[in-house]
């Protein structure tokens, strides 16, 4: 025995054939060790015994070790202990102060044992380690463990197979499964209700390359709590030893879930002022019913629902007050779906249905309150469909979650927006009613204004073609067509008409006029001006005199204001007497030749007073056509009217020989667009042969 030869081959290396690497832990206590003899020299020195006491292999050899390392006054008591040990062969630990070198005294823990070689010889072996080192690893240890077992954080180390060694008990309650539930199993094993093979590839990818994964956002529903969505922060490291060893992967899991939620209920907040605001702008762009009960439904799918249906009352659309008991009649005038395959799931589109007193469609109507139904069971699907087999619809497509709440306006219940989900998991909740009233009330009141005005229009629409007359198709020495076409639903009718009167003398009066204004008022004015022409046209008068007369008449109607252009054709003659009250200016198309503008005086409208009118006189022979019209026919707010007469140009010339109905139809067709803002009258003439 002797000193240990450190520059040996292979020191701090594997054996040959050994299944694992040494570990740091002696080389961080630093173990020393020492063997004496009988008579308790030193006969074995290691180079650790040289750092912890301060004496070279050379000095300590061959030397009474109480002597050399025990102050005087606790030789007795070592020397006692040491025959004890050597006597009985009783191992000792403990510490004790031991002088060094240097003259300092320290204290070190000691394991002694008894050893026996092959020849029978016996010696003393004594592993030393400092006890401030000792201590040191013990404070750590213990912190580790508390800071494991104690922390929030859910901790676990898992070995180069990626299987759990260990996990502290708020992993535990994280994953709802016990330690034991973890230990010798992979991620797939505990974490079903994750995607757990990919978090294990990102492991994996730690544990090859060394690059740490830190706050990996993570969602799922955990075992122990199934409704609730939860949230987790995931971060993972590689674990090496002193020598770079790899150890495994410890992964640290933070619960975030109220963060989740409060995050999840911020962006639902900002969705919903953003829905209401684009609600706003959307829902009631025009005074139409169906429009505005389409534009409801387009804002509600799919952010809010995946199936929605405005159901109007049919006796709202009627003009009646709805009743109180029994079933209730629903027109379905609007319906939207996330998938095209869900549109089936609602009433259809257009169709009347009845619901029963018991439906929740009809209860909600009657008692003017949302009815929600957060998970739908098939006795629930049976009181939201309007029958059986409706209900049955509903349970295959996977309905689970039913909100309704009325459309009211004004005080007044118009009917209800019903909602379902299918493929949105997470039910309506509170939230979701307050905002589905909120959009329904919104959309009420213009459903509301379109209803009025509607019936208000159809009033106005029926007054004004009540009014205007049934012309014959044919004059003497003239054939006619005429067309009359209210404005759109964005606006109100307006005060167009038409006429063609036979005069005295096989002559005629063909007529066009514009009452400024719009409605109601503007309907009647019209009617007047209009019976007030065929008065006056009879009297023979000329066409400036008739609208002299007709000047008259509108100043004493209040805010009436007119444009008009009256002609009288004279057969005998071939020749037309025109005058103009600040209208626009007849066509005239000559038999073979393109169509143009007649230049006449424009006057003033009627009502304004004060100004005198013209009578212009041009030939009108068999072949050559006339076309009378209002403004509606020409200005609009975007094309300039020069280019607009152009084409009207253009369509008179290339229908000069077609029949005056086909003409007629031709030029609104290319003029005026559906929907257009102004009514338009007109009326195109054409000499016989």
């Amino acid at each position: 025995m002797g000193t240990t030869d450190t520059s040996r081959p292979g020191r701090g290396r594997p054996l040959a054939g050994a299944g694992t690497s040494p570990t740091g832990l002696l080389d961080l206590l630093s173990v020393a060790a020492v063997v004496l003899d009988t008579n308790g020299r030193v006969v074995f020195w290691s180079p650790q015994a040289e750092e912890l006491f301060g004496y070279t292999a050379e000095e300590a050899l061959g030397r009474f070790a109480v002597q050399l390392l025990i102050n005087e006054e606790h030789r007795d008591e070592v020397i006692a202990l040491f025959a004890e040990v050597m006597e009985s062969g009783t191992d000792w630990a403990g510490a004790f102060p031991v002088r060094h070198k240097n003259g300092s005294t320290r204290l070190v823990e000691f394991r002694n044992m008894r050893l026996l070689d092959d020849l029978g010889d016996t010696y003393a072996l004594g592993l030393a380690v400092d006890q401030a080192t000792v201590a040191q690893v013990e404070r750590g240890v213990a912190l580790s463990a508390r800071l494991v077992t104690q922390s929030p954080i859910g901790l676990a180390i898992l070995d180069p197979g990626l299987r759990y060694l260990t996990v502290n008990p708020a992993l535990e309650r994280i994953h709802g499964r016990s330690a034991a539930e973890h230990l010798g199993r992979r991620l797939p094993d505990v974490l079903s209700f994750l995607d757990a093979e990919a978090i294990e590839d990102r492991l994996r990818r730690v544990l090859e390359t060394g690059e740490p994964v830190t706050d990996r956002y993570v969602v799922g529903r955990p075992t122990s709590d199934p409704h609730r969505e939860h949230a987790w922060s995931v971060s993972m490291h590689r674990l090496e030893d002193g020598a770079g060893r790899v150890l495994g992967v410890a992964t640290s899991v933070i619960d975030i879930t109220e963060r989740h939620e409060a995050t999840i209920e911020a962006t639902r907040a900002r969705n919903r002022l953003a829905m209401i605001a684009g609600a706003s702008a959307a829902i009631g762009s025009t005074l139409d019913v169906e429009q505005t009960a389409h534009e409801l439904a387009g804002v509600v799918v799919p952010d809010l629902a995946d199936v929605a249906t405005v159901h109007v009352l049919d006796s709202i659309l009627r003009g009646r007050t709805p009743s109180v008991a029994g079933p209730a009649r629903f027109r379905a005038v609007a319906v939207a779906a996330a998938r095209a395959a869900e549109a089936h799931v609602t009433d259809p589109s257009g169709e009347l249905v009845r619901y029963e007193s018991d439906r929740l469609l009809t209860a909600c109507v009657r008692t003017r309150r949302p009815v929600r139904v957060a998970e739908t069971t098939r006795d629930d699907l049976r009181r939201i469909a309007r029958s059986s087999e409706a209900a049955a619809l509903l349970e295959s497509t996977g309905v689970h979650s039913y909100l309704a709440v009325p459309l009211l306006a004004r005080g007044e219940v118009l009917g209800a927006l019903s909602l379902e989900r299918t493929g949105t998991p997470a039910p309506f909740d509170e939230d979701d009613t307050l905002l589905a009233c909120e959009l329904a009330g919104r959309a009420a009141i213009c459903i509301d204004n379109a209803r009025w005005y509607q019936s208000a229009r159809n009033t106005a629409l029926t007054l004004q073609r009540r009014l205007l007359p049934q012309l014959p198709s044919r004059l003497p020495g003239l054939a006619i067509a005429c067309r009359y076409l209210p404005a759109g639903a964005a606006s109100e009718i307006g005060g167009d008409w038409f006429d063609a009167v036979r005069l005295a003398g096989d002559r005629s009066a063909l007529v066009v006029g514009d009452v400024m204004g719009s409605g109601i008022n503007a309907a009647a004015s019209m009617g007047q001006l209009r019976s007030a022409t065929r008065a006056f046209a009879g009297l023979d008068l000329d066409p400036a005199e008739v609208l002299r007369q007709l000047d008259r008449l509108t100043e004493d109607v209040e805010h009436t204001i007119a444009t008009c252009a009256y002609c009288r054709y004279d057969p005998e003659r071939g020749r037309c007497r025109i005058s103009l009250a600040g209208h626009l200016p007849p066509a005239l198309v000559r038999s073979g030749r393109p169509a143009r503008l007649l230049d006449l005086p424009s006057g003033v409208p009627l009502g304004v007073g004060g100004t005198a009118f013209e009578t212009t006189e041009f030939p009108f022979r068999p072949g050559d056509q006339l076309a009378l019209y209002t403004d509606g026919l020409v200005e609009t707010r975007c094309d300039p009217i020069d280019a607009r007469l152009g084409t009207l140009l253009d369509v008179l010339t290339a229908t000069a020989d077609r029949d005056l109905g086909e003409t007629c139809d031709r030029i609104l067709e290319t003029l005026r667009p559906p929907g257009g803002d102004d009514d338009v009258a007109l009326l195109v003439a054409r000499v016989e042969p």
